[in-house]
């Protein structure tokens, strides 16, 4: 292993990788895209003042940071370009401070989400984002790209459960908003500046995260039924009934099926149906809260919202459900050349949208296959769609976006816009707003150095 230090950035500390083979594995993100030649060098600093002494000189110098974390993304934002320096953020992965009274926690932003998780758990307390990257996904990247995950619908995206930020900005000045309380109407709340601009306005170096306690079990069944009104109208009573109702994940039959065969397992149930409901509920582990959810489904069955329910007799057998609604990850690669759609449509229009798709896509490009799941009671819906060929890519995203541009949702519903999303932000940004986040921009990084080419230009 060589490591060397660059006396420039002022702190003898720092970790600095020359090596074309160490620097391999920082050149590409899980959104398939790679660099296209080797970067010069990759800082790896431990804390904040390292940080900060490796932006300085950057700034310095005029040198372009790629800023990285777990390299999970999915939008390219992670891909470094020749002209660029990477900063990874994975060696600054410490607990700085645990209120176990308040239920916070200042952490530093390479810490895996699965690893904080684990870690507040022991100590009675909760951290509710969860996603299918949660084993090697950074905290400061999912505040970066304000992410979503399983459990929006109860406790909101990452920017509901950050409370504090301490940020580096592009001249290497550290910026602190290290909040611990809910209330704090001192003027502009600037830490919602960087939740979710990608890196593009300053790194972040420090996270105070809000903490709840501890449910003491996670109730899950896996709900069939016969179309998508009677999914909406299971949504509105879940909502009504269920109070600690945690996630509503949906997923039509297409999707589900092509779990089943990815992960070798049985299709849940005998019958085939038109689209699925998996909901959880978080609480109290005794005989009353999983009454609820059973009367619930008999309900919901005795009305004939719901054709058939999987209730898990065990935490095993949840997972097993959990893993087909997780399975994307092994799915994408059987259908290269794909896309991988992250988009938000409102509620009330997400089937009709779902329909013309199906139907546009197969048209246009036949022996592609299409899959749809989503968090439902967020608006947030998944479409893959391949084998394409690859020069028809930008062909299908454009008439993907447009029919998302023509319900007024969203190209991105949390994975962000990187370099692959941005020729499209104009489907979901109009020129007014576009302008203005050009001008954050130019006001915070008038040079252009931090995470360049991504989301919008800053001139």
């Amino acid at each position: 292993m060589s490591l060397v230090t660059d006396a420039t950035v002022g702190l003898e500390q720092v970790e600095v990788l020359v090596d074309a083979d160490l620097i391999q594995p920082y050149l590409q993100d899980a959104s398939g895209q790679s660099a296209q030649t080797v970067v010069s060098q990759v800082f790896r600093p431990k804390n904040t003042q390292e940080l900060a002494a490796v932006v300085k000189s950057c700034h310095a110098q005029g040198k372009k940071i790629c800023v990285q974390g777990g390299l999970t993304g999915l939008a390219g934002g992670a891909v470094p370009s020749a002209d660029e320096v990477v900063i990874n953020l994975s060696r600054m992965n410490q607990v700085i401070d645990f209120d176990t009274v308040g239920g916070t926690i200042r952490v530093q932003p390479g810490m895996v989400l699965q690893q904080l998780s684990e870690y507040v758990e022991q100590q009675g307390w909760y951290f509710p984002m969860d996603m299918g990257s949660r084993g090697s996904c950074h905290i400061g990247g999912n505040v970066a790209t304000n992410a979503g995950g399983n459990r929006v619908l109860r406790y909101g995206t990452m920017r509901e459960l950050v409370l504090g930020l301490e940020v580096v900005l592009a001249d290497g000045t550290i910026m602190p908003m290290l909040n611990y309380g809910l209330k704090n109407n001192t003027g502009v709340d600037l830490k919602h500046l960087f939740i979710g601009s990608e890196g593009t306005l300053g790194i972040i170096s420090q996270v105070v995260l809000r903490l709840f306690p501890l449910p003491e079990r996670r109730y899950s069944a896996l709900v069939a039924l016969t179309g998508f009104e009677q999914v909406v109208e299971l949504l509105r009573r879940a909502r009504g009934q269920l109070a600690e109702l945690s996630s509503f994940e949906l997923m039509w039959k297409s999707y589900l099926q092509a779990a089943a065969d990815q992960l070798k397992t049985q299709a849940p149930f005998d019958a085939e149906y038109p689209v699925y409901v998996l909901l959880e509920m978080e609480g109290k582990d005794n005989p009353e809260t999983e009454a609820l959810l059973t009367q619930f489904l008999e309900q919901s069955l005795e009305d004939e919202l719901a054709v058939d329910v999987i209730l898990p007799h065990s935490q095993d057998q949840a997972k097993q459900l959990w893993d087909l609604r997780d399975a994307i990850g092994e799915i994408l690669p059987t259908m290269k050349p794909y896309l991988a759609f992250d988009v938000g449509i409102p509620i009330a229009q997400a089937n009709d949208f779902v329909k013309k798709m199906e139907q546009s896509l197969s048209q246009r490009y036949p022996g592609s296959k299409q899959l749809f799941f989503g968090h439902l009671g967020d608006g947030n819906l998944h479409l893959s769609t391949g084998p394409h060929e690859a020069s028809i890519l930008e062909e299908v995203e454009h008439v993907v976006y447009q029919a998302v541009a023509e319900l007024g949702g969203s190209i991105s519903a949390e994975h962000g816009i990187g370099r692959i999303k941005k020729p499209f932000l104009h489907y979901s940004r109009n020129e007014i707003e576009r302008k203005q986040m050009q001008a954050l921009r130019q006001l915070f990084d008038p040079n252009d150095l931090l995470n360049s080419g991504r989301v919008i230009d800053n001139n």
